[in-house]
């Protein structure tokens, strides 16, 4: 076992973790085993395809199933869980994913908005085109992309109304 502290949503935590202990374990890990207890970060492919378990860290998108515990030590991680107000309120583009229905079953979602404010941190006002190769990454089963190709533009100030429906 060896110690790692990190910062997850801005507050420090220290855990004893096995070096084979993936950065997504150590996050969603009930804390009894050692865990954090952070279950918005999702698993969905064990193979990095997918992009449901994607978390910033240091400031740049990571998808966690791909990164050791042990290599995150010293790091600032930002879960989906930290990416809204301490009072629960919504970020804008949490906001805008549920305002232009850019969700169903929702498992993919927490993905999804991290990976688009990593966009939105580099490219504050993206094309779609640029949405859609961004978001290559993320797999989504249910809603074909466009109501989340919607959610990023109306995130980033830009109408959406020219979209057409699909």
């Amino acid at each position: 076992m060896t110690k790692v502290t990190l910062t997850v949503n801005g507050k420090s935590v220290t855990r004893e973790v096995e070096g084979r202990t993936l950065l997504v374990q150590m996050l969603r890990d009930d804390p009894v085993n050692g865990g954090l207890g952070l279950t918005g970060t999702h698993v969905g492919c064990d193979t990095s395809q997918c992009g449901a378990c994607l978390v910033h860290v240091n400031g740049e998108a990571v998808k966690s199933c791909t990164m050791l515990a042990l290599e995150a030590d010293g790091a600032s991680v930002t879960t989906i869980e930290g990416m809204a107000a301490p009072d629960g309120t919504l970020n804008r583009l949490q906001q805008a994913f549920q305002d232009h229905h850019g969700l169903q079953c929702g498992f993919c979602t927490p993905g999804m908005v991290m990976s688009a404010a990593a966009l939105l941190k580099d490219n504050p006002t993206p094309t779609e085109a640029e949405i859609r190769h961004h978001l290559e990454g993320n797999i989504c089963r249910c809603t074909g992309y466009h109501n989340i190709v919607k959610a990023v533009l109306a995130a980033s100030g830009q109408d959406v109304s020219a979209l057409a429906a699909e």
